[in-house]
């Protein structure tokens, strides 16, 4: 069967689309009559060949935008959670592919790095996950092999693609370009969808008497690659990053599990969550769980925690009044940042825009690592650096 977001597909579908409006542009004379079928006939061809530029169009969005990535994940056919293979009892870690990185700084392997594909089963969950870790070429350099990396989770949104975040926003190379400039110190990526469980989104929730997904980024994951790879196990070196539901995700491991991750970045985020047919049930019928996976409402009633946060937006996004009040919500310890461009929607473009001054602010969060860590010198400052909003509530 053809790949759901290969190239063959669609050139099938869009020619088939080009031939149905040929066919209905030569036949249209010959439908012309007044009689049942003449009419039959003309709807018939006016319906497949919209329905053909349709299908079309939607292969060569789905293959862009990544939401399903194979026939299984469109039609619902991929069943549970999965089953649990313990390749590796130790850390729940499977390697099942290697490809070497190449970036258009150079093509030599110490210059860039190497991408491994991943399966993470989660010691306490029981959730299994597909990942791609992105190890930059110094994890592989004989000054760092006594140094442990700090770890930035980078999450997609929902529906989305793991694959996207290297090919289309480029995560690995702009960390790359950032390691370069010393902007950021060497770091791994575990690049990952929010959801473990097929065609549901869970918010990156445990959910009651269902998948347990918070307990699999907060405790599973940050344990399994700490003793799988040279990662910092403290929670000061680890930083969760994503866009739309991928922020939401990130910025609620950081409030809520301070003691997994020390910082999070949310590009186009929402800030709360509700039941939806994507979703199913998410809190149980329990409004306090509700309030407690409100960002909003933690930042304004919760205890402050120590982290650091950056929140992106626009004037065109749906979010921009949201973070407005995040950011007159929250307290000390807490620190927070935003990057506001003048324009930009809720897509990849802009995503690509905000990457580079958030790798920037991390790789400043992560200035003052232990000597253990693997730290370049003092990091640059960048020119559309995040503004950094005051330590303590600004007024409303």
């Amino acid at each position: 069967m053809l790949a759901l977001t290969g190239l063959p597909l669609q050139i099938i579908a869009s020619l088939l689309a080009v031939a149905a409006f040929v066919v209905t542009i030569w036949l249209w004379p010959r439908l012309g009559g007044k009689g049942v079928k003449a009419v039959l006939g003309r709807l018939g061809a006016f319906l497949g060949t919209q329905a053909l530029v349709l299908v079309a169009m939607a292969l060569v969005a789905n293959s862009y935008f990544g939401f399903y990535t194979t026939w299984t994940d469109l039609l619902g056919t991929a069943g549970g959670p999965g089953t649990v293979v313990d390749h590796k009892p130790s850390n729940g870690l499977s390697v099942t592919g290697e490809q070497k990185f190449y970036s258009s700084q150079g093509s030599a392997e110490d210059r860039s790095g190497v991408i491994q594909n991943v399966e993470l089963t989660g010691a306490r969950s029981g959730l299994t996950n597909q990942a791609y870790v992105y190890l930059p070429p110094q994890y592989f350099q004989p000054a760092y092999a006594d140094k442990k990396f700090p770890m930035a989770l980078i999450l997609s949104g929902y529906p989305g693609s793991a694959e996207k975040l290297i090919s289309l926003m480029q995560y690995p190379a702009s960390t790359l370009k950032a390691i370069n400039a010393k902007e950021l110190p060497p770091t791994v990526l575990v690049m990952m969808r929010p959801s473990p469980i097929a065609n549901r989104d869970t918010e990156c929730m445990d959910v009651p008497n269902g998948p347990q997904v918070e307990t699999f980024f907060t405790d599973d994951l940050p344990k399994a690659l700490a003793t799988g790879y040279r990662i910092d196990p403290q929670a000061g070196a680890h930083a969760a990053m994503g866009d739309s539901t991928g922020g939401y995700c990130a910025l609620k491991f950081a409030l809520r599990k301070p003691d997994a991750y020390g910082a999070a970045i949310a590009l186009s985020a929402d800030y709360n969550v509700s039941n939806d047919p994507t979703t199913g049930d998410l809190f149980g019928g329990s409004e306090q769980l509700k309030r407690e996976n409100d960002l909003l409402w933690r930042l304004q009633n919760a205890p402050a925690v120590p982290v650091s946060l950056l929140l992106a937006t626009s004037p065109n996004e749906d979010n921009y009044r949201a973070t407005q009040q995040m950011v007159a919500a929250f307290k000390a310890p807490t620190k927070l940042s935003t990057i506001t461009l003048n324009s930009g929607g809720h897509n990849f473009h802009t995503w690509g825009r905000e990457i580079p001054p958030a790798l920037a602010w991390l790789g400043r969060q992560w200035a003052q690592l232990p000597s253990s860590t693997a730290t370049p010198s003092t990091p640059n400052a960048a020119p559309g650096t995040p503004r950094t909003a005051p330590s303590t509530p600004a007024s409303a």
